[in-house]
């Protein structure tokens, strides 16, 4: 029977050439996956069957081809969730968690909130809140045909309420007490990772600075937001002085830096 530890050392050097940042810890998430076990439980693992050997062998070359670590394993890990991806939807990034957490602590204080989260794709933010928050109205909008099946799917045991249709145009809950979204942002001009090129394209790219949506967004938080109600939107790390200026009607305007320091998302009170 083929061993554990030689399988992993052997992966994580072909993710290793194939360009991968961490090749031992995918590696290792893909054997937990093949073997339907916690990635800490590998150290107690000697020995694989064949059939386990072929499958991480099979994924360890699909990663190398680049396609995402998350449709490999079919999750993506967003607080205390694990939530369902795959092609169609957007993966959410560990850089969301922030502005997740600042959506639930800009609530402390506020009972039974209303709270949007708007380009939901996942749901990650609509959930995150509606874990957090138990009292709280959660909605989480989408347009995307492809997209709704998997947020309807991670927020099957939750509170939030899903609401399909465009931002631009779909009627949304008022007075909310909270807008959140991380919308398509990226402008076309900017090269992705390849991973990334198997996101939707239309929760990437927002034109050719990345701020077709975004100004839509804001007018639309204006004006179904309570006063006093906060809105915290993801942007690219270049928007800063265009957040500033669409948001100039509002106050405590405050933008937030990502896990690598660039400005990520900003935050106002209406």
């Amino acid at each position: 029977m083929p061993v554990l530890s030689a399988q992993l050392r052997a992966a994580a050097v072909r993710l290793a050439t194939a360009g991968i940042d961490s090749p031992r810890v995918e590696a290792e998430l893909l054997a937990a996956h093949v073997l339907g076990v916690a990635r800490g439980r590998l150290l107690l693992i000697d020995s694989v069957t064949d059939v386990q050997a072929e499958a991480l062998d099979e994924l360890v070359h699909r990663r190398t081809e680049r396609v995402p670590l998350q449709h490999l394993t079919g999750t993506a890990p967003f607080l205390d969730r694990e939530l369902l991806v795959g092609p169609g939807v957007f993966i959410p990034r560990p850089e969301t968690e922030l502005l997740a957490r600042w959506g639930i602590e800009a609530l402390h204080g506020v009972a039974d909130p209303v709270v949007l989260d708007l380009c939901s794709g996942s749901g990650a933010l609509a959930i995150a809140v509606a874990d957090a928050r138990p009292d709280a109205t959660v909605y989480a909008v989408e347009r995307s045909d492809d997209a709704l099946p998997w947020l309807r799917r991670n927020t099957a045991d939750t509170s939030v309420r899903v609401l399909p249709g465009d931002v631009r145009d779909l009627p949304l809950p008022a007075p909310a007490d909270l807008i959140l979204c991380n919308p398509p942002y990226v402008p076309l001009t900017v090269a992705v990772p390849p991973e990334v090129g198997h996101d939707p394209a239309e929760a990437v790219f927002s034109g050719e600075h990345g701020l077709d949506l975004i100004p839509v967004i804001i007018a639309r938080a204006w004006a179904v937001l309570s006063d006093g109600g906060r809105l915290g939107i993801e942007h690219d790390d270049t928007h800063t002085p265009a957040m500033a200026d669409l948001l100039s009607a509002w106050r405590d305007v405050t933008t937030h830096p990502d896990l690598a320091g660039r400005p990520r998302f900003t935050t106002a009170r209406r």
